[in-house]
Protein backbone atom coordinates (compact mmCIF):
# COMPACT_ATOMS: atom_id res chain seq x y z
CA UNK A 1 0.00 0.00 0.00
CA UNK A 2 1.04 3.45 -0.57
CA UNK A 3 0.21 5.65 2.05
CA UNK A 4 0.32 9.97 1.33
CA UNK A 5 0.46 12.37 3.63
CA UNK A 6 -2.50 14.96 4.64
CA UNK A 7 -1.35 18.08 5.46
CA UNK A 8 -4.08 19.17 8.24
CA UNK A 9 -5.20 22.64 7.97
CA UNK A 10 -5.61 25.17 10.51
CA UNK A 11 -7.85 27.53 10.98
CA UNK A 12 -7.13 29.20 13.64
CA UNK A 13 -3.30 29.61 15.18
CA UNK A 14 -2.40 31.29 17.98
CA UNK A 15 1.05 32.70 17.56
CA UNK A 16 2.18 34.55 20.93
CA UNK A 17 0.40 34.99 24.44
CA UNK A 18 0.87 38.18 25.60
CA UNK A 19 -1.20 38.26 29.12
CA UNK A 20 -3.53 36.34 31.18
CA UNK A 21 -5.41 37.73 33.81
CA UNK A 22 -8.37 36.23 36.64
CA UNK A 23 -9.56 39.62 37.60
CA UNK A 24 -11.36 40.40 40.76
CA UNK A 25 -12.13 43.82 40.97
CA UNK A 26 -14.24 45.90 43.57
CA UNK A 27 -17.63 47.57 42.38
CA UNK A 28 -16.35 50.59 41.76
CA UNK A 29 -13.60 49.47 39.41
CA UNK A 30 -12.89 51.76 36.58
CA UNK A 31 -10.02 51.27 33.95
CA UNK A 32 -9.23 54.54 31.97
CA UNK A 33 -8.10 52.39 28.98
CA UNK A 34 -5.84 51.58 26.49
CA UNK A 35 -5.56 49.96 22.66
CA UNK A 36 -2.74 47.68 21.54
CA UNK A 37 -1.29 45.93 18.38
CA UNK A 38 -3.07 42.34 19.42
CA UNK A 39 -6.56 40.57 20.24
CA UNK A 40 -7.99 40.78 23.93
CA UNK A 41 -10.45 38.84 24.95
CA UNK A 42 -12.85 39.81 27.51
CA UNK A 43 -15.12 37.02 29.53
CA UNK A 44 -17.50 38.07 32.50
CA UNK A 45 -17.07 35.05 35.16
CA UNK A 46 -19.45 36.55 37.59
CA UNK A 47 -21.24 39.14 37.99
CA UNK A 48 -21.53 42.12 35.11
CA UNK A 49 -18.97 44.74 33.91
CA UNK A 50 -19.56 47.67 31.38
CA UNK A 51 -17.37 47.47 28.66
CA UNK A 52 -16.52 50.85 25.98
CA UNK A 53 -14.90 49.42 22.60
CA UNK A 54 -14.12 52.26 20.73
CA UNK A 55 -16.12 54.62 22.68
CA UNK A 56 -19.03 52.70 22.67
CA UNK A 57 -20.29 51.80 26.18
CA UNK A 58 -21.91 48.23 26.37
CA UNK A 59 -22.91 45.91 29.30
CA UNK A 60 -21.59 42.14 29.64
CA UNK A 61 -23.36 39.82 31.71
CA UNK A 62 -22.22 36.74 33.24
CA UNK A 63 -21.00 34.28 30.84
CA UNK A 64 -20.84 36.55 28.07
CA UNK A 65 -17.28 37.46 25.99
CA UNK A 66 -16.00 40.01 23.94
CA UNK A 67 -13.22 40.55 22.02
CA UNK A 68 -10.85 43.65 21.10
CA UNK A 69 -9.13 43.43 17.70
CA UNK A 70 -5.98 45.09 17.39
CA UNK A 71 -5.55 48.72 17.79
CA UNK A 72 -9.04 48.98 19.13
CA UNK A 73 -9.71 51.56 22.30
CA UNK A 74 -11.44 49.76 25.03
CA UNK A 75 -11.69 50.56 29.00
CA UNK A 76 -13.60 48.29 31.09
CA UNK A 77 -15.60 50.09 34.43
CA UNK A 78 -17.74 48.39 37.15
CA UNK A 79 -21.23 49.54 37.97
CA UNK A 80 -20.64 50.95 41.54
CA UNK A 81 -23.45 47.73 42.60
CA UNK A 82 -21.75 44.30 41.57
CA UNK A 83 -18.33 43.26 41.32
CA UNK A 84 -17.05 41.50 38.27
CA UNK A 85 -14.93 38.83 38.33
CA UNK A 86 -12.83 38.68 34.49
CA UNK A 87 -10.97 36.53 32.51
CA UNK A 88 -8.76 38.93 30.35
CA UNK A 89 -6.38 36.82 27.74
CA UNK A 90 -3.94 38.79 24.80
CA UNK A 91 -2.84 37.05 22.03
CA UNK A 92 -1.21 37.44 18.92
CA UNK A 93 -3.64 35.88 15.84
CA UNK A 94 -2.62 36.05 12.45
CA UNK A 95 -5.94 34.17 10.81
CA UNK A 96 -8.45 35.57 8.96
CA UNK A 97 -11.07 33.52 10.89
CA UNK A 98 -10.50 36.18 13.57
CA UNK A 99 -12.46 38.91 11.29
CA UNK A 100 -15.67 37.15 12.57
CA UNK A 101 -15.03 38.09 16.16
CA UNK A 102 -14.73 41.63 15.27
CA UNK A 103 -17.32 43.74 17.49
CA UNK A 104 -18.98 40.46 18.78
CA UNK A 105 -20.89 39.40 22.10
CA UNK A 106 -21.27 35.90 22.54
CA UNK A 107 -22.76 33.80 25.18
CA UNK A 108 -20.18 31.42 26.64
CA UNK A 109 -21.40 28.03 27.36
CA UNK A 110 -19.74 25.37 30.04
CA UNK A 111 -17.86 23.64 28.22
CA UNK A 112 -16.20 27.18 26.68
CA UNK A 113 -15.88 28.26 30.82
CA UNK A 114 -14.03 24.86 31.15
CA UNK A 115 -11.20 25.71 28.58
CA UNK A 116 -11.02 29.28 29.97
CA UNK A 117 -10.96 27.49 33.27
CA UNK A 118 -7.84 25.23 32.25
CA UNK A 119 -6.25 27.95 30.77
CA UNK A 120 -5.96 29.51 33.98
CA UNK A 121 -5.06 26.65 36.33
CA UNK A 122 -2.03 26.38 33.52
CA UNK A 123 -0.70 29.58 33.64
CA UNK A 124 -0.83 29.63 37.69
CA UNK A 125 1.63 26.55 37.02
CA UNK A 126 3.69 28.03 34.33
CA UNK A 127 3.83 31.42 34.78
CA UNK A 128 5.10 33.67 37.83
CA UNK A 129 3.43 35.98 39.47
CA UNK A 130 -0.30 37.29 40.72
CA UNK A 131 -3.09 36.68 37.72
CA UNK A 132 -5.13 39.22 39.04
CA UNK A 133 -2.38 42.19 39.20
CA UNK A 134 -3.76 44.67 35.62
CA UNK A 135 0.16 46.16 35.80
CA UNK A 136 1.72 42.87 34.99
CA UNK A 137 3.07 43.71 31.49
CA UNK A 138 5.24 40.07 30.65
CA UNK A 139 4.76 36.61 31.51
CA UNK A 140 7.70 35.21 33.55
CA UNK A 141 8.52 31.57 32.87
CA UNK A 142 8.56 29.49 36.38
CA UNK A 143 11.88 27.51 36.46
CA UNK A 144 10.11 24.31 36.88
CA UNK A 145 6.67 24.17 35.13
CA UNK A 146 4.88 21.42 34.58
CA UNK A 147 5.68 19.64 31.07
CA UNK A 148 4.08 21.11 28.23
CA UNK A 149 1.78 23.62 30.36
CA UNK A 150 2.13 26.48 27.40
CA UNK A 151 1.39 24.19 24.80
CA UNK A 152 -1.72 23.39 26.74
CA UNK A 153 -2.63 27.12 27.05
CA UNK A 154 -1.87 27.68 22.81
CA UNK A 155 -4.38 24.51 22.38
CA UNK A 156 -6.99 25.28 24.58
CA UNK A 157 -7.77 28.75 23.65
CA UNK A 158 -7.28 27.47 19.92
CA UNK A 159 -9.98 25.39 20.99
CA UNK A 160 -12.31 27.85 22.50
CA UNK A 161 -12.14 30.01 19.71
CA UNK A 162 -12.92 26.78 17.61
CA UNK A 163 -16.11 25.98 19.30
CA UNK A 164 -16.70 29.76 19.67
CA UNK A 165 -16.81 29.56 16.29
CA UNK A 166 -18.94 27.10 15.36
CA UNK A 167 -21.31 27.01 17.57
CA UNK A 168 -22.81 30.42 16.59
CA UNK A 169 -23.35 28.96 13.04
CA UNK A 170 -25.23 25.51 15.00
CA UNK A 171 -27.44 25.45 17.93
CA UNK A 172 -26.03 24.16 20.99
CA UNK A 173 -28.20 22.38 21.72
CA UNK A 174 -30.02 18.75 19.71
CA UNK A 175 -33.55 19.13 19.54
CA UNK A 176 -35.79 18.50 21.63
CA UNK A 177 -37.33 14.56 20.67
CA UNK A 178 -33.58 13.46 20.50
CA UNK A 179 -32.58 14.45 24.17
CA UNK A 180 -35.29 12.45 25.61
CA UNK A 181 -32.39 11.40 28.19
CA UNK A 182 -30.13 13.98 29.43
CA UNK A 183 -26.38 13.73 28.85
CA UNK A 184 -23.71 13.94 32.19
CA UNK A 185 -22.92 17.46 30.91
CA UNK A 186 -26.91 18.54 31.66
CA UNK A 187 -27.30 16.93 34.51
CA UNK A 188 -23.54 18.85 35.65
CA UNK A 189 -25.04 22.23 34.76
CA UNK A 190 -28.37 21.86 36.10
CA UNK A 191 -26.52 20.52 39.88
CA UNK A 192 -24.33 24.07 38.97
CA UNK A 193 -27.63 26.24 38.36
CA UNK A 194 -29.12 24.13 41.57
CA UNK A 195 -26.12 25.27 43.79
CA UNK A 196 -26.70 29.00 42.54
CA UNK A 197 -30.44 29.03 43.59
CA UNK A 198 -29.14 27.72 47.24
CA UNK A 199 -26.11 29.30 47.40
CA UNK A 200 -26.91 30.96 50.73
CA UNK A 201 -27.80 27.69 52.97
CA UNK A 202 -25.90 24.97 53.55
CA UNK A 203 -26.49 21.22 51.59
CA UNK A 204 -25.62 17.68 52.28
CA UNK A 205 -24.95 14.78 49.59
CA UNK A 206 -28.73 13.22 49.96
CA UNK A 207 -30.58 16.49 49.68
CA UNK A 208 -28.59 17.13 46.46
CA UNK A 209 -28.89 13.74 45.14
CA UNK A 210 -32.50 13.72 46.37
CA UNK A 211 -33.72 17.12 45.04
CA UNK A 212 -32.07 16.24 41.54
CA UNK A 213 -33.06 12.92 41.20
CA UNK A 214 -29.70 11.63 41.13
CA UNK A 215 -28.26 9.09 43.14
CA UNK A 216 -25.22 9.84 45.21
CA UNK A 217 -22.50 7.36 43.86
CA UNK A 218 -23.48 8.92 40.54
CA UNK A 219 -23.36 12.39 41.76
CA UNK A 220 -19.91 11.68 43.53
CA UNK A 221 -18.69 10.42 40.08
CA UNK A 222 -19.93 13.25 38.29
CA UNK A 223 -18.07 16.18 39.99
CA UNK A 224 -15.03 14.01 39.74
CA UNK A 225 -15.00 13.31 36.29
CA UNK A 226 -15.91 17.41 35.84
CA UNK A 227 -15.05 19.40 38.58
CA UNK A 228 -12.02 17.00 39.35
CA UNK A 229 -13.19 17.66 43.07
CA UNK A 230 -15.73 16.51 45.70
CA UNK A 231 -19.11 17.68 45.41
CA UNK A 232 -19.67 19.71 48.76
CA UNK A 233 -15.86 21.13 48.23
CA UNK A 234 -17.36 22.34 44.62
CA UNK A 235 -20.32 24.18 46.64
CA UNK A 236 -18.22 25.25 49.07
CA UNK A 237 -15.70 26.70 46.98
CA UNK A 238 -18.93 28.51 45.42
CA UNK A 239 -19.88 29.86 48.25
CA UNK A 240 -16.42 31.49 49.00
CA UNK A 241 -16.25 32.91 45.56
CA UNK A 242 -19.77 34.62 46.76
CA UNK A 243 -18.65 35.95 49.75
CA UNK A 244 -15.58 37.76 47.61
CA UNK A 245 -17.99 39.16 45.55
CA UNK A 246 -19.61 40.56 48.72
CA UNK A 247 -16.69 42.05 49.98
CA UNK A 248 -15.64 43.43 47.30
CA UNK A 249 -19.31 44.72 46.66
CA UNK A 250 -18.92 46.73 49.97
CA UNK A 251 -22.62 46.69 51.28
CA UNK A 252 -22.19 44.42 54.16
CA UNK A 253 -19.52 43.92 56.91
CA UNK A 254 -18.38 39.85 57.50
CA UNK A 255 -20.77 39.03 60.18
CA UNK A 256 -23.57 39.67 57.32
CA UNK A 257 -21.73 37.88 54.66
CA UNK A 258 -21.45 34.96 56.70
CA UNK A 259 -25.26 35.09 57.57
CA UNK A 260 -26.38 35.38 54.44
CA UNK A 261 -24.48 32.98 52.80
CA UNK A 262 -25.93 30.34 55.71
CA UNK A 263 -22.68 29.90 57.83
CA UNK A 264 -23.19 29.21 61.52
CA UNK A 265 -20.72 31.58 62.74
CA UNK A 266 -19.11 34.21 61.22
CA UNK A 267 -15.48 32.75 62.79
CA UNK A 268 -16.61 29.20 60.47
CA UNK A 269 -17.08 31.61 58.24
CA UNK A 270 -13.56 32.69 57.81
CA UNK A 271 -12.14 29.32 58.50
CA UNK A 272 -13.94 28.24 55.68
CA UNK A 273 -12.62 31.20 53.56
CA UNK A 274 -8.74 31.11 54.76
CA UNK A 275 -9.02 27.80 54.40
CA UNK A 276 -9.80 28.09 50.21
CA UNK A 277 -8.39 31.33 50.23
CA UNK A 278 -5.18 31.16 52.43
CA UNK A 279 -6.50 34.67 53.56
CA UNK A 280 -9.29 35.53 56.18
CA UNK A 281 -11.83 38.22 55.15
CA UNK A 282 -10.29 41.01 56.01
CA UNK A 283 -6.83 40.45 54.07
CA UNK A 284 -8.64 39.67 50.91
CA UNK A 285 -10.54 42.91 51.24
CA UNK A 286 -7.13 44.34 52.24
CA UNK A 287 -5.88 42.93 49.05
CA UNK A 288 -8.24 44.03 46.87
CA UNK A 289 -8.21 47.84 47.68
CA UNK A 290 -4.90 47.94 47.54
CA UNK A 291 -5.14 46.74 43.60
CA UNK A 292 -7.62 49.18 43.40
CA UNK A 293 -6.13 51.92 44.83
CA UNK A 294 -2.93 51.25 43.05
CA UNK A 295 -5.27 51.09 39.58
CA UNK A 296 -6.69 54.26 40.11
CA UNK A 297 -3.27 56.22 40.84
CA UNK A 298 -2.12 54.57 37.82
CA UNK A 299 -5.39 56.41 35.97
CA UNK A 300 -4.77 59.79 37.58
CA UNK A 301 -1.07 59.57 36.28
CA UNK A 302 -2.25 58.66 32.93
Amino acid sequence: MKYKYTELTEEVTIHRIISIHYFEYMSDFTFAGESHNFWELLCVDKGEVDVVADHERLTLQKGEVIFHQPNEFHRVLANGIIAPNLVVIGFDCQSPRMAFFKEQILKVGQEEQELLARIIAEARLCFEGRLDDPFQEVLVRKDHGPFAAEQMIKIYLEQFLIQMYRYSFSARQAPAHLKDTPSAEDIYETILCYFEKNICIQLTIDQISRENLISTSQLKKLFSEKGNTGVIEYFNGMKIDAAKQLIRNRQLNFTQIANQLGYTSVHYFSRQFKHLTGMTPSEYATSIKKLSEKNIQRDTSL
